[in-house]
């Protein structure tokens, strides 16, 4: 019995598809890509082989990239950026039962430790700045925009408790940066800003200490449960997924 390709679990199994990227935080333009994030739920009866099924997947489609469900919700209780604005993407393709309830969830995930990964995930960013303008005079303008927005966001998560990414009005002024028209100087001002701006909301911010891990954790719990008691037979339920070579790696 030999595995399939595991991109029948994205393609089967799926509770939650979205767009993110540009075009999700309002800053696309007619050469943006098209990034889509998704999460699936693996069967329950995979996890009884030695095998376990893969945490993540990529494709099957291009700039596309899936997790499992638990990896997806391990990775949210420990503030990861790029896994919490999937969950506040505007733009949503798919969305089942318990796609639904993972997005009543998204407070849940949200606590003070945002500032640290999303501060700590900026200041490496800064760093690939720094040495960019060091040896070439300049930074990458577009990794310069998206650290803008990234900040911006942080700091206005920390402000209201909610987390949006869509930039509104500051589509202009970050699509600016990225074209190479603000001077390194201005855009560097507006980093030390916004950093600034970001330690003082963290000192009045509404969110909690911690995230809810309890709440997180019973809906793991039942979603395993009831796909374990609606499952099909264990040996089809395998051979729905696993054909093929080394699959559950990653």
């Amino acid at each position: 019995m030999q595995p399939e390709n595991p991109e029948h679990l994205v393609r089967h199994h799926t509770i939650y598809a979205c767009v993110m990227g540009s075009r999700a935080f309002g800053l696309a333009t007619e050469t943006s890509d098209t990034d889509r994030r998704g999460v699936f739920l693996a069967p329950t009866p995979l996890y009884w082989r030695f095998e376990k099924p893969p945490t993540h997947v990529e494709g099957p489609g291009e700039e596309q990239f899936s997790w499992e469900l638990e990896r997806f919700c391990e990775l949210a209780l420990r503030g990861n950026p790029n896994i919490l604005e999937c969950l506040h993407s505007p733009l949503v393709e798919h969305l089942d039962d318990t796609g639904r309830e993972l997005l009543s969830l998204r407070d849940a995930f949200l606590s003070r430790q945002v500032h640290d990964t999303f501060t700590r995930y900026a200041l490496g960013q800064r760093k690939k700045l720094d040495a960019d303008v060091r040896t070439t005079g300049a930074p990458r303008w577009k990794h310069a925009m998206h650290l803008l927005r990234l900040l911006i966001s942080a700091r206005d998560l920390l402000r209201t408790g909610e987390l949006r990414i869509d930039v509104g009005d500051q589509r202009e002024p970050l699509l600016a940066v990225k074209r190479g028209e603000v001077p390194w100087a201005q855009a560097e001002a507006w980093l030390v800003r916004l950093a600034a701006e970001t330690e003082e909301a963290l000192r009045g911010t509404p969110l909690p200490p911690e995230p809810d891990r309890a709440r997180v954790a019973d809906f793991l719990f039942r979603v395993r449960r009831s796909s374990a008691l609606q499952a099909q037979p264990y040996d089809q339920v395998v051979q729905g997924v696993v054909r093929g070579g080394r699959v559950w790696e990653g």
